[in-house]
Protein backbone atom coordinates (compact mmCIF):
# COMPACT_ATOMS: atom_id res chain seq x y z
CA UNK A 1 0.00 0.00 0.00
CA UNK A 2 1.19 3.57 -0.67
CA UNK A 3 2.11 5.65 2.35
CA UNK A 4 0.54 9.05 3.02
CA UNK A 5 4.00 10.57 2.45
CA UNK A 6 4.47 8.86 -0.94
CA UNK A 7 0.99 8.24 -2.42
CA UNK A 8 2.57 7.59 -5.85
CA UNK A 9 4.76 4.75 -4.53
CA UNK A 10 4.00 1.15 -3.53
CA UNK A 11 6.90 -0.87 -2.17
CA UNK A 12 7.14 -4.63 -1.80
CA UNK A 13 10.30 -5.32 0.27
CA UNK A 14 10.03 -9.10 -0.13
CA UNK A 15 10.08 -8.91 -3.92
CA UNK A 16 12.37 -5.87 -3.93
CA UNK A 17 9.84 -4.28 -6.25
CA UNK A 18 8.15 -0.91 -6.54
CA UNK A 19 5.11 0.46 -8.31
CA UNK A 20 5.68 4.13 -9.18
CA UNK A 21 3.24 6.53 -10.81
CA UNK A 22 5.82 8.51 -12.81
CA UNK A 23 3.16 11.04 -13.87
CA UNK A 24 2.37 12.04 -10.29
CA UNK A 25 3.64 15.60 -9.55
CA UNK A 26 4.97 14.37 -6.23
CA UNK A 27 7.33 12.07 -8.10
CA UNK A 28 8.46 13.97 -11.19
CA UNK A 29 8.54 17.26 -9.27
CA UNK A 30 11.06 15.92 -6.74
CA UNK A 31 12.05 12.30 -7.41
CA UNK A 32 14.98 12.36 -4.98
CA UNK A 33 12.93 11.67 -1.86
CA UNK A 34 11.34 8.69 -3.63
CA UNK A 35 14.75 7.34 -4.61
CA UNK A 36 15.90 7.50 -1.00
CA UNK A 37 12.74 5.82 0.26
CA UNK A 38 13.32 2.94 -2.16
CA UNK A 39 17.06 2.85 -1.38
CA UNK A 40 16.19 2.23 2.29
CA UNK A 41 14.56 -1.03 1.18
CA UNK A 42 16.89 -2.05 -1.67
CA UNK A 43 19.55 -0.30 -3.79
CA UNK A 44 18.30 -2.42 -6.72
CA UNK A 45 14.55 -2.74 -7.29
CA UNK A 46 12.16 -4.07 -9.92
CA UNK A 47 9.95 -1.31 -11.35
CA UNK A 48 6.64 -3.06 -11.98
CA UNK A 49 5.26 -0.67 -14.58
CA UNK A 50 8.50 -0.50 -16.57
CA UNK A 51 9.27 -4.23 -16.21
CA UNK A 52 12.97 -3.82 -15.49
CA UNK A 53 15.47 -3.87 -12.66
CA UNK A 54 16.65 -0.40 -11.63
CA UNK A 55 20.01 0.42 -10.07
CA UNK A 56 20.17 3.35 -7.66
CA UNK A 57 23.68 3.32 -6.22
CA UNK A 58 26.57 5.18 -7.83
CA UNK A 59 28.96 2.21 -7.74
CA UNK A 60 26.46 -0.08 -9.50
CA UNK A 61 25.58 2.53 -12.13
CA UNK A 62 29.25 3.26 -12.83
CA UNK A 63 30.11 -0.43 -13.07
CA UNK A 64 27.27 -1.28 -15.47
CA UNK A 65 28.10 1.69 -17.71
CA UNK A 66 31.54 0.14 -18.22
CA UNK A 67 30.48 -3.51 -18.36
CA UNK A 68 30.33 -4.88 -21.91
CA UNK A 69 27.76 -7.47 -20.79
CA UNK A 70 25.30 -4.56 -20.94
CA UNK A 71 24.65 -2.48 -24.05
CA UNK A 72 22.38 -0.03 -25.80
CA UNK A 73 21.32 -2.73 -28.28
CA UNK A 74 20.94 -6.46 -27.87
CA UNK A 75 23.80 -7.97 -29.87
CA UNK A 76 23.44 -11.23 -31.80
CA UNK A 77 24.92 -14.41 -30.37
CA UNK A 78 28.24 -15.50 -31.85
CA UNK A 79 26.61 -18.39 -33.63
CA UNK A 80 24.14 -15.99 -35.30
CA UNK A 81 26.30 -13.42 -37.16
CA UNK A 82 24.83 -10.37 -38.80
CA UNK A 83 23.39 -7.12 -37.53
CA UNK A 84 21.96 -6.48 -34.11
CA UNK A 85 19.34 -8.86 -32.82
CA UNK A 86 16.13 -8.18 -34.76
CA UNK A 87 13.16 -6.76 -32.97
CA UNK A 88 9.72 -5.87 -34.14
CA UNK A 89 9.12 -2.18 -34.90
CA UNK A 90 5.54 -0.90 -35.20
CA UNK A 91 4.83 0.42 -38.67
CA UNK A 92 3.54 3.76 -37.39
CA UNK A 93 7.02 4.61 -35.98
CA UNK A 94 9.13 2.86 -38.61
CA UNK A 95 10.99 5.97 -39.84
CA UNK A 96 11.74 7.12 -36.30
CA UNK A 97 13.37 3.78 -35.50
CA UNK A 98 15.25 3.72 -38.81
CA UNK A 99 16.79 7.12 -38.05
CA UNK A 100 17.47 6.13 -34.46
CA UNK A 101 19.23 2.96 -35.62
CA UNK A 102 21.81 5.16 -37.37
CA UNK A 103 22.60 7.01 -34.14
CA UNK A 104 25.78 6.03 -32.31
CA UNK A 105 23.82 6.37 -29.06
CA UNK A 106 21.82 3.27 -29.93
CA UNK A 107 24.66 1.10 -31.28
CA UNK A 108 27.36 -1.11 -29.82
CA UNK A 109 30.79 -1.98 -31.23
CA UNK A 110 31.87 -2.42 -33.91
CA UNK A 111 29.28 -0.03 -35.39
CA UNK A 112 29.44 2.36 -32.43
CA UNK A 113 33.24 2.46 -32.55
CA UNK A 114 33.22 3.31 -36.25
CA UNK A 115 30.56 6.05 -35.94
CA UNK A 116 32.06 7.63 -32.84
CA UNK A 117 35.56 7.64 -34.34
CA UNK A 118 34.34 9.45 -37.43
CA UNK A 119 32.18 12.00 -35.57
CA UNK A 120 34.77 12.64 -32.84
CA UNK A 121 37.25 13.84 -35.46
CA UNK A 122 34.95 16.77 -36.22
CA UNK A 123 33.67 17.24 -32.66
CA UNK A 124 36.99 17.61 -30.83
CA UNK A 125 37.33 19.83 -27.76
CA UNK A 126 39.48 22.45 -29.51
CA UNK A 127 36.69 23.03 -32.05
CA UNK A 128 34.18 23.38 -29.22
CA UNK A 129 36.40 25.85 -27.31
CA UNK A 130 36.33 28.13 -30.34
CA UNK A 131 32.64 28.70 -29.57
CA UNK A 132 33.35 30.46 -26.24
CA UNK A 133 33.20 34.05 -27.65
CA UNK A 134 30.01 33.27 -29.58
CA UNK A 135 28.31 31.80 -26.51
CA UNK A 136 29.32 34.87 -24.46
CA UNK A 137 28.03 37.27 -27.13
CA UNK A 138 24.74 35.38 -27.37
CA UNK A 139 24.33 35.38 -23.56
CA UNK A 140 24.92 39.15 -23.39
CA UNK A 141 22.49 39.72 -26.26
CA UNK A 142 19.75 37.72 -24.51
CA UNK A 143 20.30 39.48 -21.17
CA UNK A 144 20.19 42.89 -22.87
CA UNK A 145 16.92 41.89 -24.48
CA UNK A 146 15.43 40.81 -21.12
CA UNK A 147 16.78 43.59 -18.90
CA UNK A 148 14.19 46.38 -19.46
CA UNK A 149 11.23 44.17 -18.48
CA UNK A 150 12.64 43.46 -14.97
CA UNK A 151 11.22 39.94 -15.25
CA UNK A 152 11.37 36.91 -17.50
CA UNK A 153 10.68 33.22 -17.86
CA UNK A 154 14.30 32.15 -18.16
CA UNK A 155 13.38 28.84 -19.77
CA UNK A 156 12.03 30.75 -22.77
CA UNK A 157 14.25 33.83 -22.72
CA UNK A 158 17.64 32.33 -21.85
CA UNK A 159 17.91 28.57 -21.22
CA UNK A 160 16.39 27.52 -24.55
CA UNK A 161 17.93 29.96 -27.07
CA UNK A 162 21.56 29.44 -26.04
CA UNK A 163 21.99 25.71 -26.76
CA UNK A 164 19.60 25.74 -29.73
CA UNK A 165 21.33 28.63 -31.51
CA UNK A 166 24.79 27.26 -30.69
CA UNK A 167 24.11 23.75 -32.01
CA UNK A 168 22.35 25.15 -35.12
CA UNK A 169 25.31 27.41 -35.88
CA UNK A 170 27.74 24.57 -35.16
CA UNK A 171 25.94 22.31 -37.64
CA UNK A 172 25.64 25.16 -40.14
CA UNK A 173 21.84 25.28 -40.11
CA UNK A 174 20.29 28.79 -40.37
CA UNK A 175 19.28 30.11 -36.96
CA UNK A 176 16.01 31.24 -38.54
CA UNK A 177 15.17 27.52 -38.49
CA UNK A 178 15.56 27.27 -34.70
CA UNK A 179 11.81 27.38 -33.86
CA UNK A 180 11.14 24.61 -36.38
CA UNK A 181 14.14 22.57 -35.19
CA UNK A 182 12.87 22.89 -31.62
CA UNK A 183 9.42 21.70 -32.63
CA UNK A 184 10.78 18.64 -34.45
CA UNK A 185 13.18 17.89 -31.62
CA UNK A 186 10.58 18.13 -28.83
CA UNK A 187 8.24 15.80 -30.71
CA UNK A 188 10.99 13.26 -31.39
CA UNK A 189 12.42 13.34 -27.87
CA UNK A 190 8.95 12.65 -26.46
CA UNK A 191 9.43 9.07 -27.71
CA UNK A 192 11.84 8.49 -24.83
CA UNK A 193 9.35 9.39 -22.08
CA UNK A 194 8.15 6.51 -19.96
CA UNK A 195 4.43 7.24 -20.40
CA UNK A 196 4.21 8.20 -24.05
CA UNK A 197 0.92 7.86 -25.93
CA UNK A 198 0.17 6.72 -29.47
CA UNK A 199 -0.58 10.33 -30.34
CA UNK A 200 2.95 11.27 -29.22
CA UNK A 201 4.37 8.41 -31.29
CA UNK A 202 2.56 9.56 -34.44
CA UNK A 203 3.75 13.11 -33.84
CA UNK A 204 7.33 11.89 -33.40
CA UNK A 205 7.12 9.92 -36.65
CA UNK A 206 5.87 12.97 -38.58
CA UNK A 207 8.60 15.13 -37.06
CA UNK A 208 11.28 12.56 -37.95
CA UNK A 209 10.14 12.46 -41.58
CA UNK A 210 10.13 16.26 -41.87
CA UNK A 211 13.45 16.66 -40.03
CA UNK A 212 15.13 14.03 -42.21
CA UNK A 213 13.83 15.57 -45.43
CA UNK A 214 15.12 18.99 -44.38
CA UNK A 215 18.56 17.64 -43.52
CA UNK A 216 18.85 15.63 -46.73
CA UNK A 217 18.20 18.79 -48.71
CA UNK A 218 20.69 20.70 -46.59
CA UNK A 219 23.35 17.99 -46.88
CA UNK A 220 22.95 18.02 -50.66
CA UNK A 221 23.54 21.78 -50.62
CA UNK A 222 26.65 21.36 -48.48
CA UNK A 223 28.00 18.74 -50.87
CA UNK A 224 27.86 21.37 -53.62
CA UNK A 225 29.00 24.30 -51.45
CA UNK A 226 31.07 23.17 -48.40
CA UNK A 227 31.39 25.68 -45.56
CA UNK A 228 33.14 25.91 -42.20
CA UNK A 229 30.48 24.00 -40.27
CA UNK A 230 30.02 20.58 -38.73
CA UNK A 231 27.90 19.15 -41.56
CA UNK A 232 30.61 20.03 -44.08
CA UNK A 233 33.30 18.57 -41.81
CA UNK A 234 31.27 15.38 -41.33
CA UNK A 235 30.89 15.09 -45.10
CA UNK A 236 34.64 15.45 -45.59
CA UNK A 237 35.88 13.46 -42.60
CA UNK A 238 37.43 10.11 -43.31
CA UNK A 239 39.12 7.45 -41.17
CA UNK A 240 40.97 4.45 -42.61
CA UNK A 241 39.17 4.94 -45.90
CA UNK A 242 35.74 5.05 -44.25
CA UNK A 243 33.08 7.76 -44.30
CA UNK A 244 29.63 8.29 -42.88
CA UNK A 245 26.82 7.15 -45.16
CA UNK A 246 24.10 9.72 -45.79
CA UNK A 247 21.71 7.86 -43.46
CA UNK A 248 24.38 7.84 -40.76
CA UNK A 249 25.03 11.54 -41.30
CA UNK A 250 21.33 12.34 -40.97
CA UNK A 251 21.07 10.21 -37.82
CA UNK A 252 24.15 11.89 -36.36
CA UNK A 253 22.91 15.44 -37.05
CA UNK A 254 19.52 14.67 -35.50
CA UNK A 255 21.20 13.12 -32.45
CA UNK A 256 23.50 16.12 -32.00
CA UNK A 257 20.64 18.59 -32.24
CA UNK A 258 18.20 16.65 -30.06
CA UNK A 259 20.74 15.74 -27.38
CA UNK A 260 22.58 19.04 -27.74
CA UNK A 261 19.59 21.14 -26.83
CA UNK A 262 17.24 19.00 -24.70
CA UNK A 263 19.69 18.19 -21.91
CA UNK A 264 21.43 21.58 -21.89
CA UNK A 265 18.20 23.58 -21.82
CA UNK A 266 17.12 21.58 -18.77
CA UNK A 267 20.45 21.77 -16.99
CA UNK A 268 20.67 25.55 -17.44
CA UNK A 269 17.20 25.91 -15.92
CA UNK A 270 17.84 23.40 -13.14
CA UNK A 271 21.15 25.07 -12.30
CA UNK A 272 19.71 28.59 -12.05
CA UNK A 273 16.84 27.28 -9.92
CA UNK A 274 19.26 25.48 -7.61
CA UNK A 275 21.64 28.42 -7.23
CA UNK A 276 18.79 30.82 -6.41
CA UNK A 277 16.82 28.46 -4.16
CA UNK A 278 19.95 27.56 -2.20
CA UNK A 279 20.78 31.26 -1.77
CA UNK A 280 24.25 30.56 -3.10
CA UNK A 281 26.99 33.15 -2.71
CA UNK A 282 27.13 33.80 -6.45
CA UNK A 283 30.19 36.00 -6.28
CA UNK A 284 32.16 33.22 -4.60
CA UNK A 285 30.67 30.50 -6.80
CA UNK A 286 31.96 32.22 -9.96
CA UNK A 287 35.00 34.01 -8.50
CA UNK A 288 37.55 32.17 -10.63
CA UNK A 289 37.80 29.65 -13.44
CA UNK A 290 38.32 26.82 -10.92
CA UNK A 291 35.40 27.96 -8.75
CA UNK A 292 33.14 28.24 -11.80
CA UNK A 293 34.05 24.74 -12.97
CA UNK A 294 33.41 23.33 -9.48
CA UNK A 295 30.05 25.12 -9.24
CA UNK A 296 28.97 23.78 -12.64
CA UNK A 297 29.96 20.21 -11.73
CA UNK A 298 27.95 20.43 -8.51
CA UNK A 299 24.95 21.76 -10.45
CA UNK A 300 25.27 18.83 -12.85
CA UNK A 301 25.43 16.38 -9.95
CA UNK A 302 22.72 17.91 -7.81
CA UNK A 303 19.86 18.14 -10.33
CA UNK A 304 20.73 16.40 -13.62
CA UNK A 305 18.55 16.70 -16.74
CA UNK A 306 18.28 12.94 -17.38
CA UNK A 307 17.34 10.52 -14.59
CA UNK A 308 17.17 7.11 -16.23
CA UNK A 309 19.08 5.35 -19.00
CA UNK A 310 18.46 1.82 -20.27
CA UNK A 311 20.84 -1.02 -21.05
CA UNK A 312 20.16 -4.44 -22.62
CA UNK A 313 21.57 -7.50 -20.86
CA UNK A 314 23.76 -9.36 -23.36
CA UNK A 315 24.09 -12.68 -21.46
CA UNK A 316 22.65 -14.44 -18.44
CA UNK A 317 24.36 -13.09 -15.34
CA UNK A 318 24.03 -12.23 -11.67
CA UNK A 319 24.83 -8.78 -10.31
CA UNK A 320 24.32 -7.43 -6.77
CA UNK A 321 22.17 -10.46 -5.99
CA UNK A 322 19.86 -10.02 -9.00
CA UNK A 323 19.55 -12.77 -11.61
CA UNK A 324 19.32 -11.28 -15.10
CA UNK A 325 18.61 -13.01 -18.39
CA UNK A 326 19.84 -12.17 -21.87
CA UNK A 327 17.44 -9.68 -23.45
CA UNK A 328 16.34 -8.10 -20.14
CA UNK A 329 16.35 -4.33 -19.84
CA UNK A 330 17.91 -2.65 -16.84
CA UNK A 331 17.62 1.01 -15.85
CA UNK A 332 20.51 3.09 -14.55
CA UNK A 333 19.08 5.79 -12.30
CA UNK A 334 21.40 8.75 -12.83
CA UNK A 335 19.46 11.09 -10.56
CA UNK A 336 19.60 8.60 -7.68
CA UNK A 337 23.27 7.74 -8.27
CA UNK A 338 24.16 11.43 -8.08
CA UNK A 339 22.59 11.63 -4.60
CA UNK A 340 24.04 8.34 -3.29
CA UNK A 341 25.10 8.96 0.34
CA UNK A 342 27.68 6.18 0.11
CA UNK A 343 29.46 8.09 -2.67
CA UNK A 344 28.89 11.72 -1.69
CA UNK A 345 29.18 13.21 1.77
CA UNK A 346 25.98 15.14 2.59
CA UNK A 347 24.66 14.05 -0.81
CA UNK A 348 21.44 16.09 -0.53
CA UNK A 349 23.27 19.31 0.27
CA UNK A 350 24.24 21.60 -2.59
CA UNK A 351 27.91 22.43 -2.10
CA UNK A 352 29.52 24.48 -4.91
CA UNK A 353 32.99 23.90 -3.45
CA UNK A 354 32.53 20.13 -3.36
CA UNK A 355 34.74 19.40 -6.38
CA UNK A 356 37.36 21.95 -5.26
CA UNK A 357 37.65 20.24 -1.88
CA UNK A 358 37.90 16.84 -3.52
CA UNK A 359 34.94 15.61 -1.50
CA UNK A 360 33.17 13.95 -4.43
CA UNK A 361 33.86 11.49 -7.18
CA UNK A 362 32.71 12.11 -10.73
CA UNK A 363 28.93 12.25 -11.18
CA UNK A 364 26.90 10.14 -13.61
CA UNK A 365 25.19 12.98 -15.45
CA UNK A 366 27.04 12.40 -18.74
CA UNK A 367 27.00 8.62 -18.45
CA UNK A 368 30.22 6.64 -18.73
CA UNK A 369 32.14 4.02 -20.63
CA UNK A 370 32.04 3.98 -24.42
CA UNK A 371 28.75 5.90 -24.44
CA UNK A 372 30.05 8.83 -22.36
CA UNK A 373 28.27 11.89 -23.76
CA UNK A 374 30.12 13.22 -26.81
CA UNK A 375 28.58 16.65 -26.19
CA UNK A 376 29.77 16.96 -22.58
CA UNK A 377 32.51 19.53 -23.40
CA UNK A 378 29.96 21.71 -25.22
CA UNK A 379 27.39 21.46 -22.41
CA UNK A 380 30.02 22.34 -19.81
CA UNK A 381 31.27 25.28 -21.88
CA UNK A 382 27.75 26.67 -22.32
CA UNK A 383 27.14 26.48 -18.57
CA UNK A 384 30.54 27.93 -17.64
CA UNK A 385 29.94 30.91 -19.92
CA UNK A 386 26.20 31.51 -19.65
CA UNK A 387 25.65 31.27 -15.89
CA UNK A 388 28.29 33.80 -14.74
CA UNK A 389 27.12 36.30 -17.37
CA UNK A 390 23.48 35.94 -16.27
CA UNK A 391 24.25 36.59 -12.60
CA UNK A 392 26.80 39.33 -13.28
CA UNK A 393 24.54 41.24 -15.65
CA UNK A 394 21.36 40.86 -13.57
CA UNK A 395 22.51 41.48 -9.97
CA UNK A 396 19.81 40.82 -7.42
CA UNK A 397 18.01 38.29 -9.63
CA UNK A 398 15.44 36.26 -7.66
CA UNK A 399 12.76 33.64 -8.15
CA UNK A 400 9.41 35.38 -8.56
CA UNK A 401 7.44 32.10 -8.51
CA UNK A 402 8.13 28.62 -7.23
CA UNK A 403 9.47 26.70 -10.25
CA UNK A 404 7.64 23.58 -11.36
CA UNK A 405 8.92 20.61 -13.34
CA UNK A 406 7.48 19.20 -16.55
CA UNK A 407 5.67 15.88 -16.57
CA UNK A 408 8.08 14.08 -18.90
CA UNK A 409 10.06 11.66 -16.75
CA UNK A 410 12.74 10.26 -17.30
CA UNK A 411 13.81 13.74 -18.37
CA UNK A 412 13.95 16.29 -15.58
CA UNK A 413 13.45 19.90 -16.58
CA UNK A 414 11.41 22.92 -15.64
CA UNK A 415 8.08 23.93 -17.10
CA UNK A 416 8.90 27.58 -16.35
CA UNK A 417 11.52 29.56 -14.44
CA UNK A 418 10.04 32.96 -13.62
CA UNK A 419 12.50 35.45 -12.19
CA UNK A 420 12.74 39.15 -11.49
CA UNK A 421 15.50 41.65 -10.73
CA UNK A 422 15.74 45.21 -9.35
Amino acid sequence: MPSSEFPWLRLDPQRRSASIDSSHPGFYGDPYATYERIREVAPVFYWDEQKRWCFLNAADVSAILRDRRFGRELMPLEEAPGGAAPHSVPEHVRVFHQVNANSMLEREPPVHTRLRTLVSRAFVTRNIERLRPRIAALAHELVDRMRPAKKADLMVAYATPIPVVVIAELLGVPTSMCPQLLDWSHRMVAMFQLDRTREMELSAEDATVAFSQFLRSYVADRRRKPADDLISHLLAIEATGDRLSEDELIGTCILLLNAGHEATVNVIGNSVKTLLEQKTDLRAAFSSEAATEATIEECLRFDPPLHLFDRHVQEDLEITGVELRRGDLVALMYGAANRDPSRYRDAHIFNPSRAVSGAASAHSTFGGGIHFCLGAPLARLELQVALPILFEQLPGIYLSEKPSYRDNYHFHGLLALNVGWP
